[in-house]
């Protein structure tokens, strides 16, 4: 699949580390990404997230820059 692709290398980090990234890189130098449903994100959602439903990913790839690091929840 192509979307395999544009995540690999995959790593996994915990929220702290990811918390840690956010802190030492300027907003809008990474996307966030958040792949949980509408409802979810209305309730809660970081700051500077984007929403794009796990279901949707695929037709959302090309809307995805390759080039900035993707931390998504």
């Amino acid at each position: 699949m192509r979307w395999k692709n544009l995540f690999t290398p995959v790593q996994s980090i915990e929220p702290s580390e990811a918390r840690e990234f956010m802190a030492r890189h300027p907003e809008g130098s990474y996307t966030l990404l958040d792949v949980r449903q509408p409802g979810e994100y209305q309730q809660e959602h970081l700051p500077g997230a984007k929403l794009v439903p796990l279901p949707n990913l695929a037709d959302a790839l090309e809307k995805l820059s390759p080039l900035k690091p993707i931390i998504v929840y």
